[in-house]
């Protein structure tokens, strides 16, 4: 649990160094055996989403050793962030708008909490 701890205050880290808008974390302990966290956010263009998530999988073979996958870097409007123990979204903020995600989550998983917010 530390290990996870420790990725998400470098996930978040990443996220504001980069001007990530509209963080939100939604906690998948006890919930989902994918993560252990999702961190949802938003980058003001296709540029941006693709330079986050680019710097973020950087920093995290940087600073944990190990390899994130990214998904969808190509057209910049969603990109997912596999950290293993944190999945990451960062989206353009129409495409998070139409997708909705973190409603999703917070009503489809049962006995989940109200998504915290960052920003």
């Amino acid at each position: 649990m530390a290990k996870s701890k420790a990725l998400l205050e470098l996930v978040l880290e990443s996220l504001e160094d980069d001007k990530a808008e509209d963080v939100v974390i939604i906690d998948l302990t006890g919930k989902s055996q994918m993560a252990d966290t999702m961190v949802v956010c938003s980058g003001r263009s296709s540029r941006q989403v693709s330079a986050i998530s680019e710097k973020l999988s950087d920093r995290i073979k940087q600073k944990m050793g190990y390899f994130s996958k990214l998904e969808g870097k190509g057209q910049g409007d969603w990109v997912l962030v596999d950290a293993g123990d944190v999945i990451v979204h960062v989206f353009r903020p129409e495409v998070r708008e139409f997708y909705q995600l973190e409603k999703m989550w917070q009503s489809g998983v049962p006995g989940s909490a109200d998504p915290t917010s960052l920003s």
